[in-house]
């Protein structure tokens, strides 16, 4: 493991707000690392952390099987913050006790700060501050050697600490990572600079000079193809790589048939013309269609579409002498959810780059994006001098527009969704909320309605419009877009879309629902 900076290490007991606690602690510019509970206490030390953080969790620590952590974590002399059920974790397992509250404490709350010199050194200065509280469990008596630090009209203890030499821990009630807490962000910043004794030192520019040398020692002499698709994360490794090892990359951009308006003449023109990578365009849209012909299931058509892509990248490599990578944009919430302490997440969908990689595979693998954050890849994309068409484009799924196209995929109805699509993100751009939306796109529904076009009765096609606001897409909430941008939207589509007469607005979040609709 690369122990190249400093890193706190983020113990995660299940909470929905664990990626949060790590990328507040990045942007403090300190690397944090999300590990699971599970792990033995060898592994945590052999990280050689500045400090650890135990997350929220939905568990008691009361209960049969809670997660926990072995003790001897304590005595290491390594600062210790207890986050919520990791605040309780530590009261259980230091000799305190944890019951359950006569109420439920959720919501803001007003936290009332009694010892301001470490961890709330600069927060509230009035001597109290707006706190986000999720808990149903609380400290009715703190372990030996403990003391409160704040509390709140309905917790006691909602934060306390015990400083010696050996044993460094902390513990909120509250959850500092939400921006439901206003100084959350300086209270973090409090534990991983006064307390943890971190330096500033996790930034874009040290990661590509890191990259870039561990990627030329993997590599070495030999060849590597990168799978190009175009969205900001391929576009990025590509990127990174290319400053690792210049002209021993080749790009590979596949045109699958199932590609937005534009999509490949927009590749070639940044990637071969302006950034001058080796750039191959294959186009394969006979061989994709055929093989997504009939197809209805979506995970069908995920699986079908990654193996496809795999079988062309290991052909064309083959004509490249001394091939032996793939270069892929896996980033870290893809790694996070497969050593989730509950064991890899259900299957929601499957990545075309994950799910559906074949199990024996010719080539290895580089992903030099596993470490970062979506937002991180954009700053190094900027960081690596990539245009912003490009560094603040819109997801867009592997699988591409099959999974927009709800049914069965053919030219004709490709057609009517990237028409659709294309107006879609025109007024998107016109309303100047391009930048403010994780992701506007349209989908194509598997049924007709009937509606009335000249006097004359018709039985035509639904699209449905998905917008939603996000920080990292793992969990989303839909667009509150202007009305009278949705009606252009729907009236353009209507009137210039051959096929379609009935538009609507998804105004579902995630969860329960996911982003895709397939």
């Amino acid at each position: 493991m690369e122990l190249w900076h400093d890193r706190i290490l983020v113990l995660d007991f299940g909470s929905q707000y664990t990626q949060l606690i790590a990328r507040r602690i990045r942007e403090a510019q300190v690397y944090s690392q999300i590990l699971p509970c599970t792990v033995p206490l060898a592994t945590i030390l052999a990280y050689r952390p500045q400090g650890i953080v135990l997350s929220g969790g939905p568990s008691s620590v009361y209960e049969k099987k809670a997660p926990s952590v072995p003790k001897d974590l304590f005595d290491q002399g390594i600062p210790i913050l207890g986050i919520c059920y990791g605040m309780q974790l530590v009261t259980h397992l230091s000799g305190g006790d944890v019951v359950k509250a006569p109420h439920r404490e959720y919501g803001r709350a007003e936290l009332v700060i009694d010892d301001r010199s470490d961890l709330f050194k600069g927060v509230g200065e009035g001597g109290s501050t707006v706190v986000w509280m999720s808990h149903g469990d609380r400290i009715e008596r703190m372990p030996p050697g403990f003391r409160s630090i704040a509390h709140t009209g309905n917790s006691p203890v909602a934060a306390m600490k015990r400083d010696d030499h050996k044993r460094r821990l902390y513990c909120l009630q509250f959850h500092p990572e939400v921006a439901h807490t206003p100084e959350g962000s300086t209270i973090l910043r409090n534990f991983v600079y006064e307390i943890c004794g971190c330096k500033p030192t996790w930034t874009m520019q040290s990661y590509v000079d890191t990259a870039v040398k561990q990627i030329r020692d993997q590599v070495g002499k030999d060849r590597v193809i990168c799978a190009l698709s175009g969205g900001v994360d391929s576009s990025v490794a590509a990127a990174l790589t290319h400053r690792a090892i210049g002209d021993q990359l080749t790009c590979l951009f596949v045109d699958n048939g199932v590609l937005r308006v534009g999509e490949r003449d927009q590749v070639q023109k940044t990637f071969a013309s302006q950034l001058h990578l080796n750039l191959r365009i294959l186009d394969r849209t006979n061989q994709f269609l055929d093989r997504l012909k009939n197809v209805i299931d979506p995970e069908r058509k995920r699986k079908i579409i990654g193996r496809q892509f795999i079988a062309h990248f290991e052909e064309e490599s083959k004509k490249l002498k001394g091939v032996k990578y793939l270069v892929q944009g896996t980033l870290y919430p893809d790694v996070i959810e497969s050593v989730s302490f509950r064991g890899p997440s259900a299957t929601i969908k499957t990545h075309h780059n994950v799910g559906g990689l074949p199990a024996r595979m010719r080539l290895k693998l580089i992903e030099p994006l596993r470490e970062l954050f979506k937002d991180e890849v954009r700053v190094l994309g900027k960081e690596l001098g990539l245009p912003d068409e490009i560094v603040w484009r819109q997801p867009f799924p592997g699988p591409g527009l099959a999974i927009r196209v709800l049914g069965s995929v053919t030219k004709e109805r490709l057609a009517i969704l990237r028409a659709a699509e294309t107006i879609v993100e025109q007024e998107i751009r016109a309303a100047g909320l391009y930048r403010d939306i994780w992701q506007a796109f349209a989908v194509l529904l598997p049924i007709r309605t009937v509606g009335v076009m000249g006097d004359q009765r018709t039985y035509e096609n639904v699209i449905a419009i998905r917008a939603v606001t996000s920080l990292d897409g793992m969990t989303a909430d839909w667009a509150k877009i202007p009305n009278d941008v949705l009606g252009r939207m729907s009236n353009r589509i209507i009137n210039e879309v051959k096929g379609v007469n009935r538009v609507v607005y998804d105004i579902s979040s995630k969860p329960p629902s996911t982003i895709e609709w397939e």
